[in-house]
């Protein structure tokens, strides 16, 4: 899913983040050094007094490391606790279980068969397939079956060969047929 420098990149941002969020809720930084070391024979310039009174750090006031250990420790109680490798194996062996158990429900055994089987009209006039899987199915000793693959053809009476002969409405009809079925 994720290259190693891709999960690098992104733990060295969250880093960051906790040191910025960290410096933030502390306020403040490093202490500063009051003055630089100073060289033997350079003059040193007139110290300027401070143009605004700055706080000064007070030992109560926690430190960068101080302010992660806090962080840490919130960001802890937060999570959840983690689960050992034993407890971890159990909840995947008890998922797999249920999973089985739900598969089995539904899996019936089923043998898909081939032939040709009319599909009878319905009351509404539409060919019921359903019913042709069934037949074909009980024709090859099984209890029932759904139709996978099915076929039709026009079906007329000898009069359309009949040369000169007008064709009428009621001469040729659809036939629709079962040519496999998924057998139970």
């Amino acid at each position: 899913m994720f290259s190693r420098t891709t999960v690098s990149r992104k733990a060295a941002r969250s880093v960051a983040l906790v040191t910025l969020a960290t410096f933030a809720m502390t306020g403040g930084g490093w202490p500063q050094a009051a003055s630089p070391p100073s060289r033997p024979g350079v003059q040193e310039p007139a110290a300027q007094p401070a143009p605004s009174p700055s706080p000064q750090p007070n030992e109560e006031s926690p430190g960068l490391l101080d302010g992660m250990g806090k962080l840490f420790e919130k960001s802890l109680s937060i999570f959840p606790p983690l689960k050992s490798p034993g407890e971890t194996v159990d909840d995947w062996n008890e998922r797999a279980r249920d999973a089985g158990d739900g598969l089995s429900r539904l899996a019936k055994p089923s043998t898909m068969v081939s032939g040709r089987t009319i599909c009878p009209a319905s009351p509404n006039g539409a060919p019921d397939c359903k019913l042709g899987a069934d037949k074909l199915c009980q024709v090859k000793g099984f209890k029932e079956g759904k139709s996978l693959n099915t076929d039709s053809a026009e079906t007329c009476s000898p009069k359309v060969l009949i040369p000169g002969r007008a064709r009428k409405p009621d001469d040729c009809r659809t036939d629709n047929y079962v040519t496999s079925a998924l057998c139970q």
